[in-house]
């Protein structure tokens, strides 16, 4: 356009250079076609300013860039259209965020673990209750998510105790699968279903033994009574045997009472307890039986009363069962050494007996097990029951070749 004028020019005076008022009306003319020009340009060249602004701004992610109205119809409606395009896309990145920052929130607060994976299947984010889980047995945790293939859920139990399932899932992030986990806690829901299972059976067991063995011994310590039935010499193994039975029916008896008390265990009642005297009087009670297997107790106890909020009752009941244990562990010869961290605030009682294998600590804490010619299983289940109800975790573990850990968290959950 530049050139396109100043040729104009140079031809209008070649060719009115003797007649200046022609020459001078040519360049009027010309001039009035400059300004034309030039506005002509703006005109065309303002969208594309427009467009290049906004596109930067689009680029930046600045959402709050607008254009106002110029008045000329076409730039308008192009204005039109890009404001209304950008208050979308500020409105759908607000949005986006606010549904990022809650569902960060959510995550960050679930009470269920959480782990995101990356495309590499590397862990890129993980919460508070996937972490604290994880502490403990972080290589179990994640050799178990390996091998958990996407939509699968899995059960698994850590020392015995706590027991976990792990569910594998996956979303869409910018078109490519992505991986998570959630870890659940499900110890209580697991042994109140347990508890719920074993209490019914063993309700149903001690009223059927309880009514058919009243009658029985009745009859039988009527019939021993009777004198005349005895009267002749050869009766007296009959007579042997009937008290025999008798015997044996009140040990059945006290058996299956053994099984009701664990199902019929009184609600927790708890006052401050000083656990250190309470420790050192139930050492007093088992120390006959210490005696006998030839083992010694040490202790590692505050000077001062270490109070702690328990049934003083059920608590002696559990500190009788874990040294009863741990006496019977060692076997022969050895030692149990109890200690109290009061920075931890827990309760450790450690036996030198040959520890737990790998398989038995795993079933150790299920309803009756036992490994006794003689048991019933009760012992560690009530210590289960009794802890649980004052929400002490607890576990028990060999740490080491000659040391087997039994460690109560005393922080109520």
């Amino acid at each position: 356009m530049v050139m396109l004028h100043l040729i104009f020019v140079v031809l209008t005076y070649l060719i009115f250079e003797n007649n200046k008022l022609l020459f001078i009306a040519s360049e009027v003319v010309i001039i009035i076609s400059v300004v034309i020009s030039i506005k002509l340009y703006q005109q065309l060249v303002q969208p594309l300013v427009y467009l290049n602004e906004g596109i930067n701004a689009i680029k930046d992610k600045d959402f709050n860039v607008k254009f106002l109205p110029t008045g000329k119809p076409e730039m308008d409606n192009l204005i039109s259209v890009y404001n209304q395009m950008i208050d979308e896309l500020r409105i759908e990145r607000t949005k986006q965020e606010e549904q990022h920052f809650f569902l960060e929130k959510l995550i960050h607060t679930s009470p269920t673990g959480i782990i995101i994976l990356d495309y590499d299947q590397q862990i890129t984010q993980i919460n508070p209750k996937a972490s604290l889980i994880l502490t403990p047995n972080p290589s179990l945790f994640l050799e178990q998510i390996t091998h958990l293939k996407a939509g699968e859920s899995k059960m698994i139990r850590i020392g015995g105790f706590n027991t976990y399932k792990l569910q594998k899932s996956y979303f869409i992030d910018r078109g490519f699968s992505r991986v998570f986990v959630m870890i659940e806690e499900v110890t209580a829901e697991i042994f109140e279903a347990e508890k719920n299972a074993y209490g019914k059976v063993i309700k149903m067991m001690a009223h059927e033994v309880n009514n058919t063995i009243g009658p029985v011994n009745s009859i039988i310590n009527m019939a021993l009574d009777h004198g005349s039935l005895w009267v002749s010499k050869d009766k007296d193994a009959l007579k042997n045997a009937m008290y025999v039975a008798v015997e044996r029916n009140q040990n059945l008896n006290l058996f299956m009472r053994n099984f009701a008390d664990l199902v019929k265990l009184s609600p927790v009642s708890k006052r401050s307890v000083d656990l250190c005297a309470l420790i050192h009087s139930v050492s007093d009670f088992m120390q006959i039986k210490a005696n006998e297997h030839q083992v010694s107790f040490k202790f590692k106890l505050p000077v001062d009363p270490f109070y702690i909020n328990a049934d003083i009752q059920q608590m002696g009941q559990v500190l009788i069962n874990i040294y009863k244990n741990a006496i019977e562990a060692i076997d022969h010869q050895g030692t149990v050494t109890v200690s109290i961290d009061a920075i931890l605030n827990q309760l450790v009682i450690s036996d030198s007996g040959a520890g737990i294998s790998d398989l038995l600590s795993e079933q150790l804490f299920s309803p009756f097990f036992t490994t006794k010619k003689d048991g019933q299983g009760i012992g560690l289940t009530l210590v289960r029951e009794i802890l649980l109800n004052h929400g002490f975790e607890f576990s028990l573990k060999t740490v080491k070749p000659g040391q087997t850990d039994f460690v109560i968290d005393l922080n109520p959950d």
